[in-house]
């Protein structure tokens, strides 16, 4: 019931005025659940509380009512369901009712839960990640994240590339091959960007505990040989091996993204240098006193 922007109190003096005003407040309780049921909806979401006599009335209709969802969880099921949130039962229409094959409640560990499913097209889910300890949900969570996320890059750009660091030593390769082109100082950063990107193939190959040295050498060898750019690092055998083959594929979205945020960084790096190496000494002599230079 909406609350008055005044406070009123109601003073009764005998049972008859009680029994008129508790009659009336379930008339409009009965009236607001009414509403609900010729609209013909089996199934009502709050986002606030439901009094009493009214989950009665809505329980007595075939009516599942679910008091106190969140606001992010009420726009999460409009969009799976297709409903309309309405904020007045007098706007409440068939059409904007929404459909799921079943809604039922079920006990997960120590909480209750609600389940929605069999929505028609959602454009909204929800995964429940379940495991023994806190620490395990967590680590579920962030590789699910992840996943969601490679998902969604892939839709944004639907290009793959092979792992296991064969894009980078490939691309390391060719780097190489233009720097001899180019000749003078540029040949220096050009050779030192192509040693950059081999940290990946690098880095993989320690973490998984192989001696990096000979797969760098290993590595490269492969890609002089026709199909090389498919030759990555193979962290179970500790050898080089086709990633095509082997299924081991990223979004080249993603790619790309991290050799322009690593360029950024580095060139962020080279202007800071820049600065502090050409900013001009300030020299003080005091009485008797040697020379000192102060850098700010």
């Amino acid at each position: 019931m909406k609350k008055t922007e005044i406070s009123a109190e109601i003073r009764i003096r005998d049972p008859t005025q009680m029994k008129a005003f508790l009659d009336k407040e379930t008339n409009m309780l009965k009236a607001m659940v009414d509403k609900i049921t010729k609209s013909g909806a089996n199934v009502l979401i709050c986002q606030k509380g439901i009094d009493d006599m009214a989950q009665h009335f809505l329980a007595k209709e075939g009516v599942l009512a679910i008091r106190r969802a969140k606001e992010s969880d009420m726009e999460k099921l409009s969009r799976a369901t297709g409903g309309r949130m309405a904020t007045k039962l007098d706007d409440l229409k068939p059409e904007d009712l929404g459909h799921a094959d079943l809604v039922e409640e079920r006990k997960i560990g120590d909480d209750d839960m609600v389940f929605i499913e069999g929505c028609k097209d959602p454009k909204s889910v929800s995964i429940l990640i379940r495991a023994g300890l806190e620490r395990m949900v967590d680590e579920a969570e962030r590789t699910m994240n992840d996943a969601l996320s490679v998902v969604a890059d892939l839709f944004k750009k639907n290009k793959v590339v092979v792992g296991g660091g064969a894009v980078e030593a490939e691309v390391a390769k060719e780097l190489r091959h233009y720097a001899v082109k180019i000749g003078g100082r540029e040949q220096l950063a050009v050779e030192a960007f192509a040693e950059s990107l081999e940290i990946i193939p690098s880095t993989l190959a320690e973490n998984a505990g192989l001696e990096k040295i000979d797969i760098m050498v290993e590595l490269r060898a492969a890609h002089d040989k026709p199909k090389g750019y498919l030759m990555g690092v193979d962290v179970f055998t500790g050898k080089v091996a086709n990633m095509q083959k082997m299924g081991v594929i990223e979004p080249l979205s993603v790619k790309e993204q991290a050799i322009k945020s690593a360029s950024e960084a580095a060139s962020m790096i080279l202007r800071i240098d820049d600065v502090i190496s050409s900013s001009k000494p300030n020299t003080s002599k005091g009485p008797g006193e040697g020379s000192e230079s102060e850098y700010e």
